[in-house]
């Protein structure tokens, strides 16, 4: 794959502005698993493959211990730690062209899922040129999608910023020009919290999220938040590719997209068997073709398709009553005071489960006995009895994995 050569590439840390063709050269091992610290340091190791089709996974540095360098090694993988570079334990021929993509882990370990340029590269055509903040963690799906989007299609800068460090990077996208953003859920409930006044600092002109469940209140927000931008979400995964986009403010998406022929294949075909979501999709990672079930829950509300979260965490058995963790999440969310929320199932002797909430606050709210009843009326006016919350716990901030996601 040739990148266009004017195409920008700016490291909000240092300043440091350079483009595809300018960047470093790196002798590329394949099949290699690079190991970096921030986003800015893998964009070497990124054009590297697509000059030479050397097979690469790329790892930010917080996600590797011991059992997963372990694991690569034994995969047959070169290990590449700044200037060290571990042998693998079993030797084996590269694989041209293929990149690995590391799940985020939330059902177990990380599996390895191979793609190629070819399929993490679902955006083409004449796009409006635009400079895009990247605030992911280097190597997920989410990152090689806003990367890509750069190496692939003129007139797409690329602004990296710190995953572990993402306080400042409102500054840094109005010092740079950033004309658009994409982060999960999380990322951008963080910055209503702590960073709404200077928002407007930064016009965005397209605001994108994904990678976690997406309700109505954070786009709400964010519409408010960024009045002329575009807000979409996006559902896509390591195993299945991008194959959902929604562009209307509203979650979840309309209920005629389900079972819908994908003239040529050229369209993932969305389907929900026994309440989970289930795609077909050609942008499929290695040996994954056909319907894949997905492993996330949904519902059906208002003629829109409701993605509430994983199966095997978003059903709560309350005395052999069922409720979804999600839609109790999204009722606690769209209260005013609540900037995050996640719900779970406690166990309990009398009736199995209760259901109990964590929360963060908005700016300027405070935990009270008042707040605690009146969220609580909130739910049971919107919710059946046994969905209620019956432990409402407040938290000082919104916790955030590595990934930049959170454990909804």
């Amino acid at each position: 794959m040739s990148a266009p050569a004017s195409n920008r590439l700016i490291d909000a840390r240092t300043g440091t502005t350079t483009t595809w063709a300018e960047l470093a050269a790196v002798d590329l091992p394949a099949p290699a698993a690079v190991v970096v610290g921030t986003s800015y340091e893998a964009l070497p190791w990124v054009r590297a493959h697509a000059s030479t089709g050397g097979e690469l996974l790329v790892v930010a540095a917080g996600r590797m211990e011991q059992r997963l360098r372990a694991e690569l090694l034994e995969s047959g993988f070169t290990l590449v730690e700044g200037d060290d570079r571990s042998a693998p334990d079993t030797p084996r021929e590269a694989e041209p062209g293929r990149l690995w993509l590391l799940t985020s882990g939330s059902t177990g370990r990380p599996k390895q899922i191979g793609h190629t340029l070819e399929s993490l590269t679902t955006v083409s055509g004449d796009l409006v040129p635009r400079r895009w903040l990247c605030p992911y963690s280097p190597g997920t799906y989410a990152w090689w999608q806003v990367v890509t989007l750069s190496l692939a299609t003129p007139g797409q800068d690329l602004v990296v910023v710190d995953p572990t460090d993402l306080d400042g990077w409102v500054v840094a996208a109005a010092e740079h020009g950033v004309t658009a953003a994409s982060g999960t859920p999380t990322f951008w409930r963080q910055t209503l919290m702590t960073q709404r006044e200077r928002l407007a600092e930064v016009p965005l002109e397209q605001v994108t999220l994904g990678g976690e469940p997406v309700d109505q209140a954070v786009l709400d927000q964010l519409a408010a938040a960024f009045p002329q931008a575009r807000i979409s979400w996006i559902y896509a995964s390591s195993e299945l590719g991008a194959s959902i986009v929604v562009h209307d403010g509203r979650a979840g998406f309309p209920v005629e997209w389900l079972d819908r022929a994908a003239p040529d294949g050229d369209r993932p075909r969305l389907s929900v068997v026994d309440g989970e979501l289930v795609i077909a999709s050609p942008h499929h990672g290695a040996g994954l073709g056909g319907a894949v079930p997905t492993g996330d829950a949904v519902v059906v509300e208002d003629g829109r398709v409701i993605i509430t979260g994983r199966i095997n965490s978003d059903e709560i058995n309350v005395g052999g009553a069922k409720v979804s963790a999600g839609v109790v999440r999204s009722v606690l969310t769209s209260h005013p005071e609540i900037a995050w929320a996640a719900v779970r199932g406690r166990k309990s002797a009398l009736v199995g489960n209760l259901v109990v909430a964590e929360v963060v606050l908005t700016p300027g709210a405070t935990d009270s006995r008042e707040l605690q009843a009146a969220l609580t009326a909130w739910c049971a006016e919107r919710l059946p009895e046994y969905g209620v919350p019956r432990r409402i716990k407040v938290l000082d901030e919104i916790p955030a994995t590595v990934t930049g996601k959170s454990a909804v």
